[in-house]
């Protein structure tokens, strides 16, 4: 059977997928097989067989594991493997591979994966001895041995301890691995994968301290004063010199050594930031310390790192066959963030601010320390360098921070925003002075970029929050600044120009005197200098010009601004702009802020044609897609608003490109194209004149009836649907004048499109806008116009509102009969009454739908209306409408009112509510119509305040990032983490006065009859005092 393993096994790496899947398929039928599981494990074990082969027998055999072995795993497949004898056999052998004395490392991790995954079925019921088993490798083996030994333990502490456990030999586990730890007889690597055992442990803490503080705090805090020695005296050690570059693939003697000793180091900073994440007291005495030995440590590798990465290419950013990093940038990017982390805790803030208290100038002090040793991490690396010199977009993406890319210069970039952040003047000043000595030492150009590259990303925080940079700061870099510009290097060169962009944006008026000359600069460098980076760079400089000076300056170089940018663009190869999103990006963003300084211009002087060539070449991008939209929407509000005639030339000049794009859109299958196109189209109709101008109906209804007729896509459907709504909202005679080829008019066409989105084969999201059009059909064409039709209208509406689940596509279809309610409420509710729907009545079915999402609503004037429909509803006082019985008030148990609801506890346990009349339930809505209007919202009331006090309690030994979103580590539970999703009631509505208005008279107009102190006592209490507050 082996043999016959081993072909199939060679098989499933073929790179031809028909003999690939075929062997697959053949070995899960062997699973059935009770010989598969030993044959798999001595295969493994076999010493002649290919490497690969072995580890691909030991992945297949935790396949089956997995599928077999216990109806505990979630892969269980049925086929139970109930051979305890040969359970007990596969169990020995597959650790005895994983603890042997030789082998290779790659078999012994398979292994160890295979051992941990039995273990989470077996251990410790059926392998008691498991642990201790480990436990004695670990503490006495040899360094093969301990290798094996040391990655099943890390997967038992990962997968396989239940929390009871996890505390009763958590002990025996730190004391083991502890003992590698510190043995200087042990490799670096096999210490550095200790260490790494160790860091799971707190892995594992985080998720049970929730149920455990008291016990977690007190084994963290037993365990630290061990291992805390330990962690400084390692940040101290000196690395051995690094290895040649002809020298580094060796795997034994010096370069083996030099990896694990950053290894040690490497894991040894982790496991520190996962403590200060988790337990930031018990971290805090020691911050000093641990500071002085980062600062030192990078201090000391700062050469080193020059050599490698800034001088030379050498590889960076690799891991072992443990997933160990091993190389220096990993080790100094580690370090750095850590010693960003130190610089919040309060000991090491409280001597540093006496420091710099004591002394007369920042210069010279231990910022500019800092700031030097962040100047020389924040150096472009050679391989960026190749990279941006290729690829201009990745240089943009780095720029406008949207990359994953985290690097030591990144980081650099993060430690002096904090910096800033806690001593503002003091950085600023650090860094004009140590920037000021980098030019008169004549420093290379990668010092002067970084140090302006820092500044850039200073001031970019500074806009952010809305600070200003000193005059005098300001007024300091001009000469960098000019200087930077003319130098031969590129990317200083371009760095010169992003600086004084960002400068003249974050100093007030300090720069005004040399701003217009800086923009020009910029302006005059698109156009001419030879390197795209710099042009680029000049693209996004302008931003900055555009939003920060007076339009007496911008205004006067808006076509200017343009010309260039479309010069630039025409310069490109239109190939390559289908993988350049963050150039066109940068071309957009530029183009809108020219745009907006004037948009009465921009039909003349290119500024649309360009806008429109963008979205051509990126309608695929989300991001370029929705700067277009927005873009063109405020071109179309403005011009709009400046008159009929105005708007007719826009449309004139726009309408042809847009139907050209629908038509190219269908002759490639460009989806992107066609969406935008028609989102356009959607703007460009609801900013139109009343009427619209002539012809243009007729111009764009015979391709919007054959999307909306034709077309799956829901994005594109709700688009074009919206298009034709607006046109019959601003020029319904046009719509209904108009004539298709076949020679149906626009009623009938409308018509025919409503049915199609009213069919239940159209998504929701797609026919999220078909309610809309609907309303304004029946408002605008009446009885007269739709006769028979439009009972037929209210019937298919009111049918696919009972199967809506979409919010928006719910409240589109409620709002046809709020309209309707607005002028013939009597009518609305007697059609409804006499409609069936399944087995409920149409008055049921609507009733219910509405008067559960209503508080959902979103948009002004779509709440208002609704508001007051719902008043006209009330005050009919309908018995049809007393007895339709809907959803009430939330019916919450004692056990469930202290408890997060989770998902999964929601459902176990299905929300129930009261059940009340429709008419009282309009009067519960309106209640909370009432207070959205007013500006109010929820207060965190006094439990949920008391636990997040109660949760925040570990954090007040350490400052930290009032910014962060979700600290993971600030001592949130997972089952916090999990209800935001459940119970984010999304940001409350802003003050409403009209619907205000009109709800307080209501509820005045009621509280004055007899008859509403009945239904004023069947309120809750809450409800009763939001009406007492509010209507005082």
């Amino acid at each position: 059977m082996e043999q016959q393993l081993v072909r199939l096994l060679t098989e499933t790496q073929s790179s031809q997928e028909a003999p690939r899947t075929n062997a697959e398929w053949q070995l899960k039928q062997l699973y059935s097989n009770p010989e598969l599981p030993l044959a798999l494990t001595s295969i493994a074990g076999h010493g002649d067989v290919p490497v690969n082969i072995r580890q691909s027998a030991l992945l297949t055999l935790k396949l089956f594991v997995q599928a077999c072995w216990s109806p505990q795993f979630d892969e269980f497949n049925g086929q139970f493997f109930a051979d305890d004898s040969r359970k007990v056999q596969i169990r020995q052998r597959l650790l005895h591979l994983a603890l042997s004395e030789g082998d290779e490392r790659k078999v012994k991790s398979a292994a160890s994966l295979v051992v941990s995954k039995i273990a989470t079925a077996d251990f410790p019921d059926e392998w008691p001895d498991l642990l201790s088993t480990v436990l004695n490798v670990v503490a006495s083996g040899t360094d093969l041995q301990l290798h094996g030994a040391l990655k099943v333990l890390l997967e038992l502490v990962d997968d396989c301890f239940s929390e009871d456990l996890f505390f009763k030999v958590a002990g025996d586990v730190v004391r083991v691995v502890h003992g590698v730890a510190v043995n200087e007889r042990r490799s670096p690597t096999m210490r550095a994968l200790a260490v790494s055992v160790f860091r799971s442990c707190f892995d594992t803490l985080e998720m049970v301290m929730e149920d455990h503080k008291a016990e977690v705090k007190g084994f963290a805090e037993r365990a630290m004063g061990g291992w805390m020695p330990f962690f400084i005296s390692t940040l101290k050690v000196s690395l051995p010199p690094a290895p040649s570059d002809e020298e580094e693939d060796q795997v034994t003697g010096a370069p083996e050594l030099y990896r694990g000793s950053v290894a040690l180091k490497m894991q040894v900073v982790k496991v520190l930031m996962r403590i200060r994440s988790l337990f930031p007291a018990a971290l805090s005495p020691h911050s000093q310390a641990l500071f002085s030995a980062t600062w030192s440590e990078l201090s000391t590798l700062q050469s080193q790192y020059q050599q490698m990465y800034i001088d030379d290419d050498r590889q960076g950013r690799l891991e072992d066959a443990d997933g160990l990093p091993y190389t220096l940038d990993f080790l100094v990017l580690e370090e750095l963030d850590f010693m960003q982390a130190c610089l919040r805790a309060p000991p090491v803030r409280k001597e540093l601010e006496q420091q710099l208290q004591d002394r007369s100038s920042v210069a010279g002090s231990w910022m500019t320390e800092v700031l030097k040793i962040a100047v020389a991490y924040a150096q472009i690396t050679t391989e960026e360098e190749g990279l941006w010199d290729i690829d201009v977009n990745v240089f943009l993406s780095e720029e406008a921070n949207v990359t994953a890319n985290y690097t030591p210069r990144t980081a650099c970039g993060d430690l002096v925003i904090k910096l800033g952040e806690w001593l503002n003047a003091a950085t600023v000043e650090g860094l004009l002075a140590y920037t000021r000595a980098l030019y008169t030492e004549h420093a290379n150009w990668k010092l002067k970029e970084a140090a302006l590259y820092l500044l850039n990303q200073l001031l970019g925080d500074f806009q952010d929050v809305e600070k200003k940079i000193g005059a005098e700061a300001a007024k300091g870099y001009v000469d960098f600044i000019q200087h930077a510009v003319q130098e031969e290097a590129v990317f200083l060169r371009a760095r010169g120009y992003l600086v004084a962009g960002s400068l003249t944006r974050t100093s007030g008026d300090a720069l005004q005197p040399v701003a217009a000359s800086f923009m020009e600069a910029s302006l005059q460098a698109i156009n001419g200098d030879p390197s795209e980076i710099v042009k680029v760079s000049c693209i996004r400089a302008l931003q900055y010009y555009l939003a920060s000076l007076p339009t007496t300056i911008t205004l006067p170089k808006q076509a200017a601004i343009i010309a260039a940018l479309t010069n630039f663009l025409n310069t490109q190869d239109l190939s390559d702009l289908a993988d350049s999103d963050d150039l066109l990006i940068a071309i957009i963003e530029t183009l809108r802020d020219a745009i907006l300084q004037d948009t009465s211009t921009c039909l003349s002087n290119g500024g649309i044609d360009l806008l429109f060539t963008v979205a051509s070449r990126g309608a695929s991008n989300f991001q370029i897609a929705l700067l277009v939209t927005e873009t063109f929407e405020e071109v179309a509000s403005t011009v709009s608003a400046a008159g009929s005639q105005e708007f007719a030339l826009l449309s004139a000049k726009v309408l042809p490109s847009l139907m050209g794009a629908f038509d190219v859109a269908t002759l490639t299958e460009e989806n992107g194209l066609a969406n935008l196109a028609a989102e356009l189209l959607s703007v460009l109709a609801a900013n139109g004149s009343s009427p619209l101008p002539r012809g243009m109906v007729a111009s764009v209804m015979p391709r919007l009836n054959r999307l909306l007729l034709g077309s799956q896509d829901e994005e594109l459907l709700k688009s074009a649907t919206a298009a034709i709504k607006h046109m019959l909202h601003h020029d319904p005679e046009q719509v209904f004048n108009f004539q298709d080829g076949a020679g149906k008019h626009g009623l009938e066409v409308v018509l025919v499109i409503i049915d199609r989105l009213l069919n239940p084969a159209v998504d929701d999201n797609g026919a999220a806008e078909v309610g809309g059009l609907a309303a304004e059909v029946v408002e605008k064409a009446g009885s007269d116009r739709l006769g028979p039709y439009l009972m037929q209208l209210l019937r298919a509406v009111a049918a696919r509102l009972a199967t809506a689940e979409q919010a928006a596509f719910i409240q589109s279809l409620i709002l046809v009969f709020a309209r309707l309610s607005l002028t013939a409420a009597q009518d609305v509710v007697s059609f409804l009454a006499d409609v069936r729907i399944g087995a409920d009545s149409g008055l049921q079915v609507v009733m219910s739908k509405w008067l559960e999402n209503s508080i959902t609503f979103a948009g002004y004037d779509d709440i208002r209306q609704n508001v007051a429909a719902l008043t006209k509803l009330y005050s009919l006082h309908d018995p049809r409408i007393e007895q339709i019985r809907v959803k009430g008030d939330l019916i919450v148990s004692k056990t469930d009112s202290n408890r997060i609801m989770t998902r999964s506890r929601a459902r176990q346990q299905p929300e129930q509510y009261t059940m009340i009349s429709a008419q009282l339930k309009i009067v519960k809505v309106l209640i909370e119509e009432l207070l959205s209007a007013s500006g109010s919202s929820r207060a965190l009331d006094t439990a949920d305040a008391a636990e997040f006090e109660e949760d925040g309690d570990d954090e007040g030994e350490w400052e930290d990032d009032p910014n962060d979103f979700v600290d993971l580590g600030s001592g949130m539970t997972k089952a916090q983490l999990m209800a935001l999703g459940d119970n984010d009631e999304g940001p409350s509505r802003g003050r409403d006065d009209e619907t205000q208005a009109l709800l307080l008279h209501f509820f005045k107009e009621q509280a004055s009859r007899p008859e509403f102190g009945q239904v004023f006592q069947a309120l809750t209490e809450e409800e009763m005092e939001k009406l007492r507050s509010l209507s005082a």
